[in-house]
């Protein structure tokens, strides 16, 4: 999630574990605790080799589990021994209000697409429920209000009550995209099943700032098929438009070790695109189609095989001023669709994949 999201998300969890006279010092605390795991990203920009090892190292060793309950406990013991002050005075319920301002950081970014490593050093593939998008301002408002309102009550009873009611307010936000999430599947997987895609590889992702609409993503032996449902609007089987990817050129360049990085990270969720002779790839998990936040200049053709070169990202389209009014019609689009269920197409849109329509 979001950088400010975290911060609340910290302080109040912080804020409610600790004593009522520590109400503020815990506000502070859990703020700064619920930060310092993406603070891996300023060592990355000046450690990682190249933008393909900033993307796949990003939210590793400072996201996981098995790290951060000893970096809590070094924290915590330091403040004990040495500083003679709150710590000393509570130690056991600042404890475990160090621990959970840092655990509780990984988990919540799990819930989104990007991809955690929660049980780094080891390596299976990396943990993306994806029911809720890295920026959404119903879930983060619970939190910053209950940290706004215990600010200022401090150690009488609404702050903790207003704390209380912010994180279950918040996790029930959480809760709820879980269950948006499966029922959407369930429709994805009845449509995609009447495709003969039924066992194709799938991911389903919730739209930018909301949990209503949402883009189910299958790949298929010639590209990959998007469709969308809207949880309010849309009735019926859902549709899926097709998309084409050169999975030939994917599959000679598996060997690459960008390419194999990249696969690893977004377990095979790329679309691959030849252009100038360089290949292209992009994480279909993040952006809309055609336009992705992730792709990645990986090999150059040398004849029949292709050769590793320094991965170079490529710059998205929606960045510029040009771009940020394609942002703007993008999300007016969402919106309206978010309420309103478009007309089937008579024919398969220009340029997409041949994939049987489900009716």
């Amino acid at each position: 999630m979001d950088s400010f999201t975290q911060i609340v998300l910290g302080g109040a969890v912080a804020a409610a574990i600790a004593p009522a006279g520590h109400r503020r010092a815990a506000l502070l605390a859990g703020a700064a605790l619920g930060t310092l795991p993406d603070l891996d990203a300023l060592v990355l920009a000046f450690t990682a080799a190249d933008p393909v090892a900033l993307m796949v190292e990003h939210r590793s060793y400072s996201h996981s589990l098995l790290v951060l309950p000893w970096v809590a406990a070094l924290i915590w013991w330091a403040f004990k021994r040495f500083g003679h002050g709150r710590v000393a005075q509570a130690p056991g319920r600042w404890f475990w209000a160090m621990q959970l301002a840092l655990i509780t950081h990984p988990l919540l970014d799990a819930f989104t697409i990007y991809g955690t490593q929660l049980w780094w050093p080891f390596t299976p593939a990396p943990t993306m429920w994806s029911s809720v998008f890295i920026i959404d301002p119903l879930y983060t408002v619970w939190l910053l209000v209950a940290c706004l309102v215990a600010w200022f009550a401090r150690a009488r009873p609404l702050a903790q009550q207003a704390l209380v009611a912010g994180l279950v307010l918040s996790c029930g936000y959480l809760g709820w995209s879980l269950l948006a999430k499966q029922m959407v599947e369930r429709e994805a997987d009845r449509a995609l099943a009447a495709m003969g895609l039924g066992d194709a590889p799938r991911f389903s992702v919730t739209t930018p700032f909301n949990t209503l609409l949402w883009q189910v993503v299958a790949m298929t032996p010639s590209g990959y098929v998007i469709g969308e449902r809207s949880l309010v609007a849309d009735h019926g089987p859902m549709r899926f438009d097709g998309h084409p990817s050169n999975v030939q050129a994917l599959r000679q360049a598996a060997a690459i070790p960008a390419v194999a990085r990249l696969n690893w990270f977004n377990r095979g969720f790329m679309r691959a695109q030849v252009v100038d002779g360089r290949l292209l790839l992009s994480d279909l998990r993040m952006g809309l189609e055609p336009d992705y936040t992730f792709t990645f200049a990986v090999a150059r053709a040398d004849g029949a095989q292709w050769v590793e070169i320094t991965p170079e990202q490529l710059r998205p389209a929606y960045q510029g001023t040009q771009g940020r009014a394609m942002v703007k019609r993008r999300f007016a689009v969402m919106w309206e669709r978010i309420w309103q269920q478009p007309v089937a197409p008579t024919q398969a849109p220009a340029g997409a994949a041949p994939v049987p329509a489900a009716h």
